[in-house]
């Protein structure tokens, strides 16, 4: 578990997040941001997801980085 911590703890140490792009917004204006979300299809809100993703992580929105392969490994779970 440790070593699942530093890993963890070197990933994201790299990835900050810009509080000058956010501001405190009153319960009644996070209430109608809930409402408008609350109405969009799965595949919209996967679409938004997919956007913030890409913003977040600094990727092109239709290029999403692969995965790492090398940190995992396929087993059976029959031993």
């Amino acid at each position: 578990m440790e070593y699942l911590n530093k890993i963890v703890n070197l990933n994201m140490s790299k990835y900050r997040l810009d509080r000058t792009r956010f501001s405190a917004q009153s319960s009644k204006k996070a209430a109608d941001h809930f409402i408008y979300y609350k109405e969009l299809t799965w595949q919209e809100s996967l679409r938004i997801a997919f956007y913030l993703n890409s913003i977040a992580f600094n990727y092109p929105q239709n290029e999403p980085p692969g995965m790492d392969r090398t940190k995992f490994k396929a087993r059976s779970r029959n031993i």
